[in-house]
């Protein structure tokens, strides 16, 4: 009598060889519950594309994002640091005092303004100009990097010309050593009024960002250049201030403007763009959120096709309970058979998931050879290439979300199997 008590209490063991090797049969169904099969698999298959979406669009988000900041941080300060009660004359005193700072890359006297751009034959576009020494634009990686052999940057202050994007190049349609005309309303004052500024300058260079919204709008020009075109002698507008962590504007700024040793005003980055970001990081969540139903619908199929199973398997189950398997045992075959369709079809996801963002782009050109059309337009969404960015907590986050949501799911069918009553299972058979 012990020795049959120690051998079932051997056998009830929670999740024994034999409690796996059941659960696991009952993913193959014979021939006559081949429906049931079909349910399982279109549950295996929702987990599995549910996961696969969440991980390739949270991570093209990521990359978007990532790529967007990169670029808007390679053309423009980190701290822009603005004089009050008086220009900033000295500019010069100024930009060193900062740069000495521990932490700042570099500090940058800029002048810009807006201005009507034309090449000699075809027509014009609003652009950007942006006054700056040449040593400073040489130290902006994102436009030096972009020159073959540093274009005509290597002598910028004393060439006399611009440097001007590829976008812009191509919808004025010059090249270099073309000349450029630039318009602009602040000109000269005279007793009729301001005169618009007319000047033109040769193409000394021409960048390529990769970000359309640059690329077709900035043009560079030398400092001293720019003091005279917007009638601002011996001084600048404002000094840009790099850092070497971006987001570590909050503890630099007292310093910066401590530096200074001037009234000045200061903003950052995040405060001249925020609207932007704030969109993408509500998107984002939105996108995340929608996704995650398909998900829960495919854990919401596990519960169906459980539920029939169990229906289906209620004299066998009868039978193990008489043979003197306990509830928990029973719970734990079905818990087992649900719980191996969302592991599975989570781990699916995910190899799927990352095989896409590691060949995104390849992707997308293959789509858009397919449908003639241009997918993600640079136009659109400033980008000329497709980013993906898998951040690893968010992929173990999207992991965990699925498992947890196909475990849950598999609680009820397996809890109304363990509370099946032998008797009434077996009373017409």
């Amino acid at each position: 009598m012990a020795q049959a008590a120690a051998g079932r209490v051997k056998a009830t063991r929670p999740f024994t060889a034999f409690e796996w090797m059941l659960a696991l049969r009952y993913l193959r169904p014979r021939r006559k519950e081949a429906f049931i099969s079909v349910i399982a698999g279109f549950s295996f298959l929702g987990i599995m594309l549910g996961v696969a979406t969440l991980v390739v669009v949270m991570a093209v988000m990521n990359g978007f994002r990532a790529e967007l900041l990169d670029k808007i941080l390679g053309i423009n300060g980190h701290i822009i640091v603005q004089p009050i009660e008086s220009d900033l004359t000295d500019y010069d005193a100024v930009a060193k005092r900062i740069s000495s700072v521990p932490g700042v890359k570099a500090a940058m006297p800029i002048i810009e303004g807006q201005a009507l751009a034309s090449g000699p034959n075809t027509g014009s576009s609003g652009v950007l100009v942006r006054g700056i020494r040449g040593p400073d634009l040489l130290g902006m990686e994102k436009i030096s990097g972009s020159v073959e052999n540093g274009g005509g940057l290597m002598d910028f202050d004393s060439s006399g010309g611009v440097a001007i994007g590829s976008g812009l190049a191509a919808s004025l349609g010059v090249a270099v050593g073309d000349k450029v005309t630039l318009i602009s309303p602040r000109g000269a004052v005279t007793p009729l009024g301001t005169s618009p500024r007319i000047k033109s300058y040769p193409v000394v260079a021409i960048f390529q960002i990769g970000m359309s919204e640059y690329d077709s709008t900035y043009v560079f020009m030398p400092l001293n250049e720019a003091q005279l075109y917007f009638n601002s002698p011996d001084a600048a507008q404002a000094i840009e201030v790099y850092l070497d962590d971006p987001d570590n504007v909050d503890a630099m700024r007292a310093k910066v403007e401590k530096a200074a040793d001037r009234p000045v005003f200061t903003t950052d980055w995040r405060m001249r763009n925020v609207t932007f970001f704030s969109a993408l990081n509500v998107e984002r969540n939105v996108m995340f959120t929608i996704l995650t139903l398909i998900v829960l619908v495919a854990a919401l199929n596990i519960i169906s096709g459980l539920i029939m199973l169990v229906k289906d398997k209620g004299r066998d189950i009868a039978i193990l309970r008489t043979m003197g398997a306990t509830k928990g045992s029973v719970l734990r075959v079905f818990f087992i058979t649900g719980a191996a369709i969302g592991t599975v079809g989570t781990i699916a996801g995910l190899i799927i998931g990352t095989v896409i963002c590691a060949n995104i782009e390849s992707l997308r050109e293959v789509i858009s050879w397919i449908t003639q059309t241009e997918i993600f337009s640079p136009e659109l969404y400033f980008l000329s290439t497709l980013p993906a960015d898998m951040d690893t907590a968010e992929t173990v986050a999207i992991a965990l979300m699925s498992l947890v949501l196909s475990y849950l799911a598999t609680i009820f069918p397996a809890w109304r199997a363990a509370r099946l009553d032998p008797v009434e299972a077996l009373r017409y058979e």
